[in-house]
């Protein structure tokens, strides 16, 4: 007999598992608990974590640019995450590696079509990619994309596209290289640029960067001394020296989304990891799941975790625009409801929401005056209106002097925010 999970029983395993409850445990812990934490937008990570811990923002600093415990890098569906740097082998066999093949292709295909690399443009952007790797190994440490181009000149590339379209032009490739060494594994990015809101970082190879003693791996076993001694075959190997299979990988990435999401359907685990239907079907093979039944909807869930809580509990949350919570699934009425309108934008991505018992009840912004204001979309009683404005209290006095504005603007907070 399936086993029958309702919606009451999710929005009460997610507050327990995405830490909602209660305030607890440190920037790393947090990360652990939710697979990874959404960094598309630097400020995400600082709020995610506040929102769960009480941290200070310095504690996000140090876990990492100092203790190192969680690292920035591309993951699943070419999102950028913080993810615990023991599990960044993982995601980058599971999901990084895919990513980055396309986004080579890609890249090859457009300086073919510029006429760059003299009829072999695989070839040159190898060399280009080693070079990079051997400036930066000659640094010894950290550098920025504008270093790096000023010691690797052919970063400074140009390419132009859709010129017949009013968002085309001309860009130099600096970034898409950079990116690209970094999605196969060789670069990390380090320390920021600027404020905590600053989307700008230096570059470091893994092996400077990752500590040993978090038990991190280097990503890929290529590296500057490789680079150095086979400029043209260092670069472009993803996976190379990892050691990690990608179907053991992905079965373990799997296993803590349920773990995290869990229970859920399989098109939910499909959608946040960016696999294909065949790779999420043998992720799931690989693990002791069971069916179940999510108020008529089919769902998997870990076969050895199946206690689920009555309800959720009556606590206020605020969270931040694309929080790994509300990003986790792609079918989110049971704690959603009506008000996707209101709290995503045309692509996707949500705003900054008001949670309640494990659901979505508004959403919030702050004003440039500071102040952080929030409006209620569904009627949460006294009680529940209260818990709220005491949450919003305290997070405008943790923002203090600093202002945050999402990357992506929404609806609901374009209202508030004006």
């Amino acid at each position: 007999m399936t086993l029958k999970v309702s919606a009451a029983q999710r929005r009460g395993r997610l507050m327990e598992r995405h830490l909602l409850g209660a305030p607890v445990g440190t920037v790393g812990e947090v990360a652990e608990s939710l697979v990874a934490l959404h960094a598309t937008d630097p400020v995400t990570v600082y709020l995610s974590a506040w929102a769960r811990s009480r941290c200070a923002v310095s504690h996000v600093d140090e876990a990492l640019y100092e203790e190192r415990a969680v690292v920035r890098m591309l993951g699943m569906r070419r999102t950028v995450f913080v993810v615990p740097a023991a599990l960044a082998g993982v995601v980058q066999a599971a999901c990084t590696d895919d990513v980055a093949r396309r986004m080579r292709r890609q890249l090859e295909k457009d300086l073919a079509s510029g006429g760059v690399g003299d009829g072999d443009a695989g070839g040159w952007l190898r060399s280009v990619e080693a070079g990079v790797l051997r400036v930066l190994a000659a640094r010894g440490g950290g550098a920025t994309g504008a270093q790096l181009s000023a010691d690797e000149p052919r970063l400074r590339t140009q390419l132009s596209y859709s010129l017949d379209k009013a968002y085309g032009g001309t860009a130099y490739i600096t970034s898409r290289v950079l990116v690209l060494i970094a999605a196969e594994g060789h670069m990390i990015r380090g320390h920021r640029r600027g404020g905590w809101s600053s989307g700008q970082f230096e570059w470091f190879l893994p092996e400077t960067w990752l500590r040993r003693d978090t038990g991190a791996r280097v990503l890929v076993g290529g590296g500057p001394s490789a680079a150095a001694g086979d400029p043209e075959g260092a670069a472009g190997t993803p996976g190379a020296g990892l050691g990690l299979d990608a179907g053991a990988a992905r079965a373990e990435l799997a296993r803590r989304w349920l773990t995290t999401f869990g229970p859920a359907p399989v098109s939910d685990l499909q959608w946040w990891a960016g696999w294909t239907g065949a790779q999420t079907k043998a992720a799931l093979a690989a693990l002791p799941v069971t069916e179940v039944d999510l108020d008529g909807q089919p769902g998997v869930a870990l076969a050895d975790d199946l206690d689920f809580p009555a309800d959720a509990p009556s606590v206020a949350t605020l969270l931040p625009a694309l929080d790994p919570t509300p990003m986790g699934w792609q079918s989110r009425s049971w704690y959603l409801g009506p008000h996707a309108p209101a709290l995503f934008d045309r692509t996707g991505n949500i705003g900054p929401t008001v949670w309640w018992a494990g659901r979505v009840v508004g959403g919030w912004a702050q004003r440039a005056s500071g102040e952080v204001v929030y409006r209620l979309l569904e009627d949460i009683g006294a009680d529940g209106t209260a818990a709220v404005t005491t949450e919003a209290a305290a997070l405008e006095a943790w923002l203090g002097a600093a202002r945050v504005t999402p990357r992506f603007h929404t609806p609901l907070e374009r209202e508030l925010s004006a």
